[in-house]
């Protein structure tokens, strides 16, 4: 880079990440953000501990508010984190000055060394990614699982080698800001609406989320889930090669079941994978997880005891259909990672006794017809906050469903809750909502909601 910077834009998880490196790599950087209220000393407090003050005075400046051209003139690439979006004027401003515009999966890519299995789709992502994680860590001596599931990956870039697996989840925010990111399998797990006030239209979603192919070569696999009618479309595109997984079709060549068996088929040839009743995970969306992560780890070439082995010993990630506390006979599930209508609709349907639901949020543009008549006689009691709640409300009337409360605070919805539950019962928070209404994030939602759960 010579004389020039990196502009990092934003000074959240993403940003700091993305600075770390760029340090620790001997980068000059310009930490951005647009708040002009933040304090830059507590900005310049984040960066990690392990980087010298003296790199820090000499290499970092902090820029508040607008943009200069001062600024600018000295930019070469700037990093933007993924929650910002790509048409912001700031963004456009940059772009126009010919400036460089990568992401953080980007950035940590380029710096990165080994092999790269990449998962992204609508839901599903984070259980994919840790089960998945966790079969490459019981076979590879080096293993480590970033993205969106909590770890930047710019936080291990640096420490990755020739033989190193890093297994990613990405999001389409993360995916509008790639260029040369090469994951060597990938796997799209759905594509249902979501995050369209950002991406406007499904077939903008849709692009953003296969562009994570777009760097395969012929020989290497997209694994796809073969009962979405949109991915099988999408497959018909793509020049690398498909691995189909399917938890209706038995397929000739992919993950299916075989009645209550999960198997890997190749020119009809069968081996058997595990008994669904063997998994400690619950719900057929899980088995569709369990599938992917199957079809990803076969692609790896792990040998199929250790897959199924890890399989069987794997439990439900946080915040995901995660067992709480039975109390007074009435069983509580966190569901906080329920953050659109289709999450939460997996979530219900993995509900196997009357449900008192818990739900509400950020206002994302979603509908919620297809969720409200999804609740089809296991919904016993609907307790609504957030944002959404009046849109919910009004949904729910109009499908003829009437037995919704309000709640001004997530502790006074686990209270009428557990009012409303009775012995054998369940109570499900499942929002169908982003939690940023409310909440820094879905993670604290669910910690909360497992707190006043546990204080009852």
């Amino acid at each position: 880079m010579a004389d020039k910077r990196y502009l990092v834009a934003g000074t959240g998880i993403s940003g700091i990440g993305a600075a770390n490196l760029l340090l620790k790599m001997g980068e000059k950087i310009t930490l951005y953000d647009g708040n002009d209220k933040l304090k830059k000393e507590e900005i310049i407090a984040k960066l990690d501990d392990s980087i010298d003050e003296n790199v820090i005075k000499n290499n970092v400046k902090v820029e508040l508010g607008e943009l200069t051209h001062q600024i600018l003139d000295e930019t070469e690439i700037m990093v933007l984190s993924p929650g910002i979006a790509i048409d912001a004027p700031f963004v456009n401003q940059v772009r126009d000055y010919g400036i460089t515009i990568w992401g953080e999966i980007e950035l940590a890519y380029r710096y990165s060394k080994g092999r790269v299995i990449g998962i992204t789709g609508t839901n599903g992502k984070t259980t994919t990614t840790a089960l998945t994680g966790e079969i490459m860590k019981n076979y590879f001596k080096k293993t480590f699982v970033v993205g969106n599931i909590g770890i930047p990956y710019t936080s291990i870039a640096a420490d990755t080698d020739d033989d190193t697996v890093t297994v990613a989840e990405i999001s389409s925010f993360q995916l509008e800001t790639i260029d040369t990111f090469h994951p060597t399998v990938t796997a799209v797990l759905n594509i249902t609406p979501d995050h369209l006030n950002r991406h406007y239209t499904m077939e903008n979603y849709t692009d953003v989320k296969m562009s994570i192919t777009k760097n395969q070569l012929e020989n290497e696999a997209c694994v796809l889930n073969y009962e979405d009618e949109r991915l099988r479309n999408e497959a018909e595109k793509l020049k690398n090669k498909v691995v189909f997984f399917s938890s209706k079709t038995f397929l000739d060549n992919g993950v299916c079941l075989d009645n209550d068996t999960i198997v890997y088929r190749e020119n009809k040839e069968q081996t058997v994978i595990c008994k669904v009743d063997e998994m400690n995970l619950v719900g057929i969306h899980n088995v569709e997880n369990v599938m992917a992560a199957t079809a990803i780890a076969i692609q790896m070439e792990v040998p199929v005891d250790i897959i199924r082995q890890t399989i069987k010993e794997f439990k439900a990630v946080e915040h995901r259909i995660e067992f709480v506390v039975t109390k007074n006979g009435v069983t509580y599930y966190n569901d906080s990672k329920g953050t659109n209508t289709d999450a939460s609709i997996k979530a219900i349907d993995a509900m196997t006794k009357p449900t008192v639901l818990i739900a509400g949020g950020y206002d994302k543009g979603s509908e919620y017809d297809e969720w409200i008549d999804s609740f089809r006689g296991k919904i016993k009691n609907l307790v609504l906050l957030g944002a959404t709640k009046s849109k919910i409300a009004d949904t729910a009337e109009k499908h003829g469903y009437h037995d919704y409360v309000f709640a001004d605070t997530l502790l006074e919805a686990v209270k009428k809750s557990a009012e409303l539950a009775s012995e054998g019962e369940v109570v499900l928070l499942s929002p169908a909502c982003a939690s940023w209404d409310m909440f820094k994030s879905y993670e604290e939602r669910g910690r909360l909601f497992k707190e006043y759960v546990n204080n009852l």
